[in-house]
């Protein structure tokens, strides 16, 4: 922890805080609830034309010929783009930059793009798109992820069908399961999640008056998207300006190139009109990416006494035509497959592989959601089996701070596990829930109660550039602008940027100007994704508020004729501490500034702490920071139709610090909500490569009425390097709540589910396979 970051956190413990910790009202709040708020694609300008994408007519296929020539002749056709017209490097990819912006040879799925069309309206753009003609040589496409690794399967990329492969070992495998008295092994199936924002991919491109290039379009790293565009076009990346926030959702579907290279392209090419493309909803659920579709076996061994002895994992991840984020996602899925528990034994391995389904990439979780199941299904398993309580063995089981993870490394940072079991050891839903699952709405339904617990990584982990960077500015009229290039895509970090802000400069939050997602004022602060938005902004601006402070008081020190030592930051204003009826507003101060020409804006930097050494072919692994959260849940199912409702959440999140409460609620309902469209509802059925989900109508999002009752109680651990104790919860808030639901579903009907999501069929049909099994065993 920095020595400036140290003394604003010791100043926040010796002072009441005024702005941290209090559920202070969203700053963009009333422009979002009146619908003033404007989006990067609500915009509209004049004389603009408008952009569409040709997409690939065939899952496999080789590109024989592209005829442009009718859709040229298109009499408001303004330009017809191919792979010819693209002046750089022909490829995109956050790690590896294997998807093409224009196809030239091969399509690898039907998201992929062939051309691209300016017109002068959107119906001739269509019209345009469909005089467009592709001769293909189709191919047989590879659709089965186990079959894609086999010898023999025909290469999607030159190196073959599997991305990546990362293992990672800890203690003797073999011994373990050997010490073990009971062994448990499961196969476990997760769907394809869709981030199902309300914002689809979009915005625009234009030329400035300098030559310059600007692009608005909602993203999740605005900096790097400005690098990957200057590949593409070979500009230098300093003469593009890239606007990304705010953002209509993105929870990671917005992490990779989404259309900002298609709009740079056309915005070079239509003559300095503005251009404007923004893909419908179902085009978005074709091209865009989703949450990576996982077969998980795992093999759990224990002691009677509840004691975790070995645990081996095997995960494929289907990535589909193009990596996108798919190594970072198994690496991470298998960092966290044991749980945050001790387990001494551990044998893990993950492949990423290529397959034709489409695309997919980040997800909130990360591909801990499809891992979780495993270890924390096998510990209730266990606690059945030998009679124990789930909540003692998870606590038995669940590793300190100090303690040795299952990874093999002691774990440095706050953890919060056994606080959070605790507390849900205490919940009335747990305390009293004989009782509520005794008071089923209809005789033919019946109700069960579970817990699980879970964790995830905050940042981005060994082998990834990790830093934060914020300025902060005195303007004219006394109040201080807060530049962060993190974005907002709607969970209120600007709101708490300026709670953070307010109390280190001891102002009124009213006097905080927060600026997000604009490269041109901002400093690049990496990406919002890995639950690193609040850790990270917060302590940017907690490392750069010091500095803004020595600029005001050396200032007033020299109007004062004082020594620097007598200045002292009041709320709003600097003081004399000898004589307070001697002070200075902060708009003297910039005035002040401003006649001596000197600069009235600072900078914050610091790197993410990090542990010293990754593990062997782990991609990345361990983290140092964490976040911690346990799950209590209710459900009631109806035995004759297999329909399920969640009716209570009890969500346990650590948090380090709550910095802004109604913020933290905010983000533990959603990711609640998520987490259970994930696990009850939600899949994007791709069969031979194509989409048979298209859009909303055939795809299951959970709606108020599916939405329970969910009471948040959060965890305070403290995390001594975060701004002012806090860490990131973005992502683990939506993962316990997976496996807690399975457990309550077996609870109820005494059918495991296995594959995901666990609709009324999947759950019927269990509930028939095990009565089955029973009446065999009798």
């Amino acid at each position: 922890m920095s020595k400036q970051l140290a003394e604003v956190q010791q100043r926040g413990s010796e002072q009441k805080l005024k702005w941290v910790g209090k559920s202070v009202k969203r700053i963009d709040g009333p422009e979002k609830v009146t619908g003033e708020q404007k989006y990067k694609t609500d915009y509209n300008y004049p004389n603009m034309v408008w952009g569409k994408v040709l997409r690939s007519t065939y899952p496999y296929a080789e590109i024989k010929a592209i005829d442009t020539s009718k859709a040229e002749a298109h009499p408001e056709v303004v330009c017809v783009l191919t792979h010819k017209d693209i002046p750089g490097f022909n490829g995109f990819g956050i790690v590896t930059p294997d998807q093409p912006v224009l196809c030239e040879n091969v399509v690898r799925c039907t998201g992929d793009a062939v051309a691209l069309v300016a017109a002068e309206t959107l119906e001739a753009a269509e019209e345009a798109i469909a005089l467009i003609e592709v001769d293909y040589d189709v191919l047989k496409p590879v659709t089965d992820v186990e079959n894609a690794m086999i010898q023999g399967a025909p290469k999607l990329h030159p190196d073959g069908n599997i991305h990546s492969h990362v293992t990672i070992v800890n203690g003797n495998i073999d011994k373990g399961f050997e010490e073990a008295d009971y062994i448990f092994e499961n196969t476990y199936y997760s769907p394809r999640q869709m981030h199902a924002f309300i914002e689809t991919e979009g915005g625009w491109g234009f030329l400035e008056a300098d030559g310059s290039l600007t692009i608005q379009c909602p993203a999740q790293y605005g900096h790097r998207d400005k690098l990957q565009i200057a590949r593409s076009l070979a500009l230098n990346p300093e003469r593009i300006n890239v606007y990304s926030s705010p953002n209509g959702g993105g929870f990671g579907g917005k992490d990779e190139i989404t259309v900002q290279i298609y709009l740079a392209l056309l915005a070079l090419n239509t003559g300095g009109r503005p251009i404007k493309l923004h893909l419908s909803r179902e085009e978005s659920v074709i091209a865009g990416i989703k949450r990576h579709p996982f077969k998980v076996t795992v093999k759990t061994g224990a002691k009677k006494d509840g004691t975790l002895v070995a645990n081996k994992v095997r995960a494929v991840a289907d990535t589909g035509a193009y990596a996108s984020l798919g190594g970072a996602v198994i690496a991470l899925a298998i960092e966290h497959a044991s749980g945050p528990y001790k387990i001494p034994n551990v044998d893990m391995e993950g492949f990423c592989v290529y397959t034709n389904n489409g695309i997919a990439g980040a997800f909130r979780g990360f591909g801990v959601n499809q891992v979780c199941v495993g270890i924390e299904t096998h510990i209730d398993m266990l606690a059945e089996k030998t009679g124990l309580d789930p909540i003692e063995i998870r606590k038995k089981n669940a590793y300190r701070q100090g303690d040795i993870s299952s990874l093999g490394h002691v774990v440095q940072s706050s953890v919060g596990t056994i606080e959070t079991l605790e507390k849900a050891e205490a919940c009335d839903l747990w305390v009293n829930r004989d009782l509520y699952k005794s008071q089923i709405s209809e005789p033919w339904k019946k109700r069960g109660v579970a817990v699980a617990t879970s964790y995830h990584g905050v940042g981005m982990g060994l082998g990834t550039p990790d830093y934060g960077a914020a300025s902060i500015e005195l303007l004219e009229d006394g109040r201080f602008k807060v530049g962060m290039a993190i974005e907002e895509i709607g969970t209120g970090n600007g709101t708490v940027y300026a709670q953070v802000a307010a109390e280190c400069l001891n102002c009124s939050i009213e006097n905080i100007v927060v600026i997000q997602g604009d490269t041109t004022e901002t400093l690049d602060s990496g990406t919002i994704s890995a639950s690193r938005s609040t850790y990270t902004g917060g302590r940017a601006i907690a490392t750069a508020a010091p500095n803004m402070i020595h600029l005001l008081t050396k200032q007033a020190a020299e109007l004062l004729n004082i020594s620097l030592s007598k200045v002292e930051l009041a709320e709003n204003k600097l003081i004399n501490v000898d004589d307070e009826s001697q002070f200075l507003t902060y708009q003297q101060i910039y005035d002040s500034l401003y006649d001596q020409n000197e600069s009235t804006r600072v900078e914050g930097h610091f790197y993410l702490p990090k542990e010293k050494e990754a593990l062997k072919n782990s991609g990345g692994a361990p983290h140092h920071l964490y976040g911690y959260m346990t799950h209590v849940v209710m459900v009631e199912v109806d035995m004759l139709t297999g329909e399920t409702d969640v009716l209570n959440v009890v969500a346990i999140p650590d948090v380090g610090k709550v910095l802004n409460p109604q913020g933290l609620e905010g983000q533990s309902e959603g990711g609640a909500v998520m987490g259970i469209g994930y696990t009850l509802y939600e899949d994007v059925l791709i069969e031979g490569g194509y989409h048979k989900t298209k859009n909303f109508t055939d795809y299951i999002i959970p709606t108020i009425r599916e939405t329970p009752v969910i009471e948040t109680i959060p965890v305070e651990s403290n995390e001594e390097t975060g701004p002012f104790g806090a860490k990131g919860i973005a992502e683990v808030v939506m993962i316990p709540i997976i496996p807690a639901i399975m457990a309550a579903i077996y609870d109820a009907t005494g059918a495991r589910i296995n594959h995901l999501p666990a609709t009324p069929e999947r759950i019927y049909q269990a509930i028939q396979a095990s009565k089955k099994q029973k009446l065999t065993s009798r």
